[in-house]
């Protein structure tokens, strides 16, 4: 087998038939898929003849994540993890809520009095953290509160209380993928500008789909102050390529699709612009040079850009607190999905 270079946890192979293989391990933990069942049967009798391994049979629950299969679809979810959370923090009887934060609030260094005990804000941020794997409508929100972790104060405790009570109305909550007959790779990039009451510097966020499922999302809050909405979406647009081409490369190693045009969405026109005009001087000037390698990718034809309104722009749940309603109305267009919930 051959070892990715996109991501060295992962091997391949691929026979004369075009047949596959694919090996992911973490640690002692491993998993095996593939179009070769032969193959398959004779890895794993490699395995059992040079290592002390045990054959779990099929998928069920790998690294705190249930994997529920289906004739209609796979769905990911962390329900026990997360109650198991519920019941160390005392929360599983605590009254539900539809927003994990206040839209309103906005959370500063220092604010209130500092907590007694910051050790334990640490861990349960931390869980929180891992909890992000198959609930990326809490991702933004987890990595607000991961800023304050040097010195959590009493305000900061109250806002991952508010995300424990939004897990405790859905806990089974997770992300289903399924067959839409197709393997279009496109991603979904926006930017808060200016978002952050401390230092002023915007976040930006994006997510990927292929072939209609999510595979990959962040949020992260820019390393420099943006001086226009303009130029905070450009970095977010830059953010989300490095993401698209790295995608790419494992897809290719993969073998796995077509290898056709991405698509990077937006829903700024004047971003857009920036990305395919070179003579935006006054506009652009101030802007280094590894966010113009977009242009790049554009003029070679690896990347297209097109505008989304705001209102469908998906990616707008890891830059900003949104209300109830909203977080639903995206959430399920990433492919939210419950097998726990009543039918």
């Amino acid at each position: 087998m051959l070892r990715s270079t996109a991501d060295h946890s992962v091997f391949y192979h691929h026979n004369s038939l075009g047949q596959c293989i694919y090996l992911v391990v973490y640690v002692d933990d491993i998993v095996i898929t593939g179009s070769d069942q032969d193959g398959i049967q004779k890895l794993k009798q490699h395995l059992f003849t040079h290592f002390q391994t045990k054959d779990l049979g099929k998928l069920k629950y790998f690294l705190g994540i249930e994997i529920i299969q289906s004739s209609s679809g796979v769905v990911l979810s962390q329900r026990k993890y997360a109650l198991d959370i519920l019941e160390e923090t005392s929360m599983l009887d605590c009254k539900p809520v539809d927003t994990p934060m206040d839209p309103n609030v906005k959370l500063v260094p220092g604010q209130g009095e500092p907590l007694e005990d910051p050790g334990r804000y640490r861990r349960l941020v931390g869980k929180l953290n891992y909890l992000t794997i198959t609930r990326p409508d809490i991702f933004f929100y987890v990595s607000v509160v991961s800023q304050f972790l040097q010195s959590p104060c009493d305000s900061h405790w109250d806002v991952v209380i508010r995300i424990l009570r939004y897990i405790k109305s859905t806990p089974g909550q997770g992300v289903l993928y399924e067959n839409r007959g197709h393997t279009q790779v496109v991603g979904y990039t926006d930017a808060d500008w200016a978002g952050s009451p401390t230092d002023k510097r915007s976040t930006s966020g994006y997510c990927v789909f292929i072939g209609g499922n999510l595979i990959s999302w962040k949020s992260k809050k820019q390393d420099v102050v943006a001086r226009s909405s303009a130029e905070a979406e450009y970095r977010a647009m830059a953010l989300a390529t490095c993401e698209l081409i790295w995608l790419r490369h494992l897809l290719q190693e993969l073998r796995f699709g077509k290898d056709e045009q991405m698509k990077l969405i937006c829903d700024n026109q004047a971003a857009l612009h920036i990305a395919s005009n070179p003579v935006f001087h006054e506009r652009t000037k101030h802007i280094e040079v590894d966010c113009h390698f977009i242009r790049e990718k554009i003029a070679s034809g690896c990347v297209a850009t097109s505008f989304v309104n705001s209102n469908d722009q998906l990616a707008d749940i890891f830059t900003k607190s949104l209300r109830g309603p909203r977080i639903k109305y995206i959430f399920n267009k990433l492919g939210a999905y419950d097998v726990y919930a009543p039918a």
